[in-house]
């Protein structure tokens, strides 16, 4: 009976815990990069925070928008009065007024003039949602880099698992020449051994792509956010025809991108900042209205009583004549901000510019290299060819052999490296450009 109750217990903890650890399905679900970037921009928590910053922006062009309003102010209130007071004789008599005093009451007030401080406020909040919304865009395409370099990750590991398989195959037909060589008495144990190390090196390459498939794998799913591990479809690892960019758009189309535009409209909403804090050297004029009811009605004078009601209506204006160099220290921070703002601007046009030359150039040393890789793939996949027939034939060693093989690795590798190398310097370019290559 204890054991029962015991398991009755744990097992709902258990379920819990089993909930809040997340998804137990360990299956790689495939995904296009296009969906990939999608599910990134919707549920990754930058991207999510981004969006949020949108709106909290948004509530401050509302508030910018109510200051032009009048303010109203209703109040309804009653009080107890009680004990005594003195008499114009000078003694002391007790309170013969109502001991319940009603009170209601409206009061208006409007900022007529205030030196442009509100328009400039408001030009401030609506620049303060581009910059948002400027920042939001520069964190999509940051957020797409990152799910590209991840899902080509993927990529690289399942090319190299590929490349893998054929080592592999390519090593069990060396283990079996060998061997075969070997009982015929034309080669020595070693040369077997040897083939079985081969064997074994492309049964840890296969092991070694695999982990690294999976770490990229998860890598992407905590990218995109999903409740299941994803992977890349296979059908991506397929190169594309590489087509030439356009340089001189990309760069204008970089001087014009996310973080430049960000950084663009954080200057505005700064200059406007800073027409706001030199408003302070204008007065400001401000009127008030307000009506009031007061007597001994407990109905507030809706019902068969009443109160007495009066009115006043109030022109003011201020104008600080000193304030301990307050508004002189608010304009020079203002300036700073502004200057300091235009300084971040050019430089982020100059990154732009370096960020383009440098990804172009790169891209343009991956597309060669790739072209190269895959000839010498092809030199080194028939070379080999021919070695391993001269070693059938007794007219070359082994060690022959293992070269050709490691150089066909080699090169394999260098290939699916240049590849990689390829991708990523597109993804670069899109996240500078914030939009994708044709």
């Amino acid at each position: 009976m204890f054991r029962k109750l015991i398991a009755i217990l744990v097992l709902p903890a258990a379920a819990g815990a089993q909930q809040l650890a997340g998804t137990t399905d360990t299956t790689l679900h495939p995904i296009s990069v296009q969906e990939a970037v999608r599910l990134a921009q919707e549920n990754n928590v930058s991207a999510i925070i981004a969006a949020n910053s949108v709106r909290n922006a948004n509530t401050g062009v509302l508030t910018a928008k109510g200051a032009f309003l009048p303010s109203l102010t209703a109040t309804l209130g009653q009080t107890q009065s009680g004990g005594s007071q003195v008499s114009p004789n000078g003694t002391l008599v007790p309170y013969s007024a109502a001991p319940w005093r009603y009170s209601t009451g409206l009061r208006a007030s409007m900022t007529l003039f205030d030196g442009g401080q509100r328009l400039a406020t408001l030009r401030q909040q609506r620049a303060n949602v581009n910059a948002q919304e400027a920042g939001q865009t520069a964190t999509k395409f940051n957020l797409a880099f990152q799910v590209k370099q991840a899902y080509n990750s993927v990529l690289a590991a399942k090319e190299s698992e590929a490349a893998a398989q054929a080592q592999l195959q390519l090593a069990n037909q060396q283990l079996a020449t060998t061997n075969a060589k070997v009982n015929a008495g034309a080669a020595s144990i070693s040369d077997s051994l040897r083939s079985v190390v081969g064997v074994g090196n492309a049964q840890l390459a296969i092991l070694t792509a695999r982990n690294n498939l999976k770490v990229a794998s998860a890598s992407l799913t905590r990218l995109v956010g999903t409740p299941y591990f994803v992977t890349a479809e296979y059908s991506d690892t397929t190169e594309r025809t590489v087509a030439p960019i356009d340089s001189a758009a990309v760069m204008a189309l970089a001087l014009a991108g996310p973080q430049v535009r960000q950084t663009q409209a954080q200057l505005a909403a700064d200059q406007a900042a800073q027409r706001s804090a030199k408003s302070a050297y204008f007065p400001n004029i401000d009127l008030n209205y307000s009506y009031s009811g007061n007597g001994y009605d407990k109905y507030y004078g809706i019902g068969s009583g009443q109160l007495g009601y009066n009115h006043s209506l109030g022109l003011s204006a201020s104008l600080p004549v000193f304030n301990g160099f307050t508004r002189e220290a608010n304009v020079q921070r203002a300036q700073v901000t502004v200057e300091n703002d235009q300084a971040t601007l050019r430089d982020q046009q100059l990154a732009a510019q370096q960020a383009v030359v440098t990804d172009i150039g790169s891209l343009e040393l991956a597309a060669e290299s790739m072209r190269i890789q895959e000839l010498n793939v092809q030199a080194d996949e028939e070379d080999l060819r021919v070695v391993q027939q001269r070693y059938a034939l007794g007219a070359s060693t082994l060690l022959e052999v293992l070269t050709s093989q490691s150089n066909l690795v080699t090169a394999r590798q260098q290939l699916i490296q240049a590849r990689l190398n390829y991708r990523n310097a597109r993804a670069q370019i899109e996240s500078v450009i914030g939009r994708d290559l044709p």
